[in-house]
């Protein structure tokens, strides 16, 4: 018998919002946490915009001296993951710790600290290089701070697997309470990329939107889409195997019930065509879940405004779903938080199960001009009530990465 596994408590560091309230009442009013490009100097990039976190004060949950041992991907993860222990109203102490553990994926991590120690490197030589550099810098220091902070002793894990990576460590997390290595795990995904080489990157393999308009540059799935936004933040669930939280009365936001997770084995970039790969991973998903396509109301979509993801992920649902991708409705919310690559998938969990508390489904903002490819129903510029029972989350990182998470309404 599997073990059935709920979401109790959530938590966010958005574009949006500092925390999962505002960020979710900005997601269903269609506003945009894109701006002008203020971390760097938008004259040197092509590129002009961004996602960017505003007004995160990491004080409120870390001490200045502390924090300034951290890249500001740990804070995002750390704040996120406290927000959703208190939602969750989870005390960790000696006689749960070791059944509590850290799933927590970042895709690039601690790159503005990689920057500027290498720059002390350059111009001061390696005596200057702080001790501190190679724990902020390492992806999984996201989880390892968090173990330590909130006295999680369980499995202590990180995924990265680029954009796929918040999903990934979800699902990843999923299994390892239904198998029983665990009780409860803090999953998700934290990310902080809008520094000077990663941008430079982006801009450079022309991944990125030039479009320098911020209200209107991340458009996924419209013709006129040219690339995505990038973005930063951190998202964060609580998930419990479901006798466990239900013993201490807890508030379930939903039921985990479907992973899959696959490789394209096709471009280090590119999707494999017709979206072959995603369409794999979401068949696995709701067979695990034990879920025919006609189940799924609401698919939150990788979305990421860019000419080949959108067109063949749409490829890939209607593969999928048939007749019934019709019906159902599809959107990307990176049309407001921009993409927030390993983050996302985070972030976008917590859009799905809130999208099932409250019957909602999030829109696509920006989608002004139908693409003929891409032609489903993507709840276009305006949130739409609709009882919402079961919803699937995509994404889809580079080297191929796929991976899907399907929650339902828990009965």
């Amino acid at each position: 018998m599997k073990r059935r596994v709920v979401v109790t408590g959530i938590g966010a560091v958005t574009p949006l919002g500092n925390d999962v309230d505002t960020t979710w009442q900005n997601i269903l009013a269609g506003k945009s946490g894109v701006g002008p490009l203020t971390r760097l100097n938008p004259d040197d990039y092509s590129a002009k915009v961004a996602a960017e976190v505003k007004d995160f004060d990491v004080e409120k949950y870390v001490e200045r001296k502390e924090a300034r041992k951290m890249d500001r991907f740990t804070h995002y993860a750390l704040a996120a993951s406290m927000m959703a222990i208190e939602d969750a109203k989870l005390t960790i102490d000696e006689s749960n710790a070791e059944r509590i553990g850290v799933w927590i994926g970042s895709g690039i991590g601690g790159m503005e600290t990689f920057e500027n120690q290498f720059e002390t490197f350059q111009k001061r030589g390696y005596r200057r290089v702080s001790p501190f550099f190679v724990p902020m810098m390492i992806p999984d220091m996201a989880t390892g701070q968090v173990s330590i902070y909130l006295g999680a002793k369980g499995v202590n894990s990180c995924t990265v697997t680029a954009c796929a990576t918040g999903t990934n460590s979800i699902g990843d997390a999923f299994k390892v309470i239904q198998r029983g290595d665990a009780d409860a795990m803090i999953a998700g995904g934290a990310e902080a990329p809008i520094t000077q080489m990663s941008v430079a990157g982006f801009c450079a393999n022309t991944a990125l939107s030039t479009n320098p308009d911020p209200e209107k540059a991340s458009r996924p799935f419209d013709a006129n889409r040219d690339g995505f936004v990038i973005g930063e933040g951190a998202g964060i669930v609580i998930l419990e195997e479901l006798e466990h939280a239900l013993k201490r009365g807890a508030t379930i936001y939903a039921e985990i019930v479907g992973y899959g997770s696959t490789g394209d084995a096709h471009h280090i970039t590119a999707p494999a065509p017709g979206g072959e790969g995603g369409v794999r991973a979401m068949k696995i998903a709701l067979s695990d879940g034990e879920l025919s396509p006609e189940d799924v109301d609401y698919i939150n979509a990788h979305g990421t405004s860019t000419p080949y993801n959108d067109k063949y992920e749409t490829m890939a649902i209607k593969e999928v779903f048939g007749e019934h991708a019709y019906k159902l409705g599809v959107s990307s919310t990176k049309s407001m938080t921009g993409h927030l690559l390993g983050a996302a998938g985070g972030v976008e969990a917590i859009f799905s199960v809130l999208a099932i508390k409250d019957g909602v489904m999030p829109p696509t903002i920006n989608y002004d001009t139908p693409d003929p490819d891409c032609d489903l129903d993507y709840v276009a510029n305006e949130a739409r009530k609709a009882e919402v029972k079961a919803v699937m989350s995509n994404s889809l990182g580079f080297g191929g990465h796929n991976a899907t998470i399907v929650f339902k309404k828990y009965e």
